[in-house]
């Protein structure tokens, strides 16, 4: 029996988030790999290794934010919280940290794309730059998610998931490895 084209659209639509994720992540790739680093590009002033700290304290931020919107996304779609009353705003709260990190994360992928563009000269940093590639591209495939409601029910908390996965990548292999005096787990020096 062949499958219809309804039926296939229906098979194919969870397969658009990712698709969108990809090609965003590849054109961010492209631009960082065909850019030349320019190591003097300037950060609200700081330039070099003086804008690690700043970079790190931002990319610690949009961390705290990420896991501000896990938890709300958790209690909005009655995972915790049980015991208590779902706040009214709750879902405004959601979409505003949301919002924020977003915000704050645009300086440091700013910074990043054109002082640095795409390196991958040791471990840490093919990571940190696959995973900074990345991160746009699940942004824009978790807002794509909660915007298509006729997708299945588990792709939206694997779309959040995965975007709220790359945040904690790209703290990890950056700012973790400055407040750690240039040193991480599992990578070493």
């Amino acid at each position: 029996m062949r499958p219809t084209t309804s039926s296939l659209r229906h098979l194919l639509r969870p397969l658009a988030p990712p698709v969108l994720a990809a090609t965003i992540a590849c054109g961010v790739y492209a631009r960082a790999k065909s850019g030349t680093p320019d190591y003097g590009t300037s950060l609200f002033g700081q330039t070099g290794a003086d804008t690690l700290p700043l970079k790190s304290w931002l990319a610690t931020a949009v961390l705290g934010l990420a896991l501000v919107q896990l938890c709300t996304a958790l209690w909005l779609y009655g995972r915790i919280g049980r015991v208590r009353v779902r706040p009214r705003r709750l879902g405004t709260a959601h979409r505003l940290t949301g919002a924020a990190a977003i915000l704050l994360s645009l300086p440091i992928a700013y910074h990043c794309l054109f002082a640095y563009g795409f390196e991958d000269f040791d471990s840490r940093v093919l990571v940190h730059s696959l995973a900074g590639c990345f991160l746009y591209g699940a942004v824009a495939a978790k807002v794509l998610v909660v915007r298509w409601r006729s997708l299945p029910g588990w792709v939206l908390p694997v779309a959040g998931g995965t975007l709220v996965t790359v945040v904690v990548v790209l703290w990890y292999t950056g700012a973790l490895w400055y407040f750690n005096d240039d040193s991480l787990p599992l990578f070493g020096r």
